[in-house]
């Protein structure tokens, strides 16, 4: 469950390392994020010289979560750590040219073609 105010670590190499959740996009009762969610993002640290710089303000999709994830064939999938990849502006384009770790496949389905297709390892 990723809500206001947590904090989430970031899978590509945009140049963040940690950033905090803003707000959840999807309606007013929209209140916990999950896998292929949209959100608005804080920057809380960085890597020096990069093109994302600390406190900017950017949106992001969640591509992994620690909470069990339910499948529709019933099986659950669970990661390690809560992640992030930065996208460019409102599109769904990743900020970042690769992606770290591996990604759910439920993110190509819900329209991330181009994060699927840099990510490692499709779980």
């Amino acid at each position: 469950m990723i809500q206001l105010r947590s904090i989430l670590n970031v899978a590509d190499n945009s140049g963040a390392k940690k950033v905090g959740v803003i707000q959840v996009l999807g309606g007013t009762r929209h209140r916990y994020g999950q896998l292929g969610d949209i959100i608005v993002i804080s920057v809380k640290e960085t890597e020096p010289r990069k093109q994302v710089k600390k406190k900017d303000v950017l949106r992001a999709v969640i591509v992994r979560q620690r909470n069990n994830f339910r499948r529709k064939d019933g099986s659950y999938v669970r990661f390690d750590d809560n992640a992030v990849v930065i996208l460019e502006g409102t599109s769904k384009e990743p900020k970042g040219g690769r992606i770290f770790g591996p990604i759910p496949r439920e993110i190509k389905e819900r329209g991330f073609d181009t994060i699927a297709s840099l990510a490692q390892e499709i779980v």
